[in-house]
């Protein structure tokens, strides 16, 4: 995939909508150290190039509902492309899956799932070994609390010249 060359003002653009989500254009100006105009000029052309692909609320779900958070660790049978295909297609639908992220070594996928209770996270793994999507074998590690979950820092992704 062709990386969309960047400059230092597109960087701190990322930035300030990564950490702040949706802002005034006189608000991403100020942060970015820009006219608004060439700022919201610059803003448009990373959505248009998809870049930023959309704006959400970070929302403290503990303090609203009570959730049961399990990391999964699976391996499929067998291993073509079709076997993949199906996986990750039939997980795409199911809304409790929150993350799933295909891994080298011995583990095929790493997911975190989000339920309201125990007993709903294990009517999901029913399913999924119901579906017969060839799941051979998977682990579960109950989440009993949460460290850290952010988003990286952008600027130490770049390399520097």
């Amino acid at each position: 995939m062709k990386k969309i060359p960047l400059d230092a003002t597109d960087i701190r653009i990322l930035c300030a909508v990564q950490r702040y989500g949706n802002l005034s254009k006189s608000k991403l100006a100020e942060m970015v150290n820009l006219s608004a105009t060439p700022s919201w000029i610059r803003l448009n052309r990373l959505k248009k190039a998809g870049i930023i692909r959309n704006y959400y609320a970070n929302i403290a779900y503990d303090d609203v509902v009570d959730t049961t958070k399990v990391i999964v660790t699976l391996s499929l049978s067998n291993h073509r492309k079709s076997n993949f295909e199906k996986f990750e297609t039939h997980i795409a639908n199911i809304d409790e899956i929150i993350e799933c992220m295909a891994t080298g070594g011995g583990t095929d996928y790493v997911m975190k799932v989000i339920t309201p209770s125990l007993t709903n996270f294990q009517e999901i793994m029913d399913q999924l070994l119901s579906a017969e999507l060839g799941i051979d074998r998977y682990m579960t590690y109950i989440v009993t609390r949460e460290i850290k979950s952010s988003q990286p820092n952008l600027t130490k992704l770049i390399p520097t010249k």
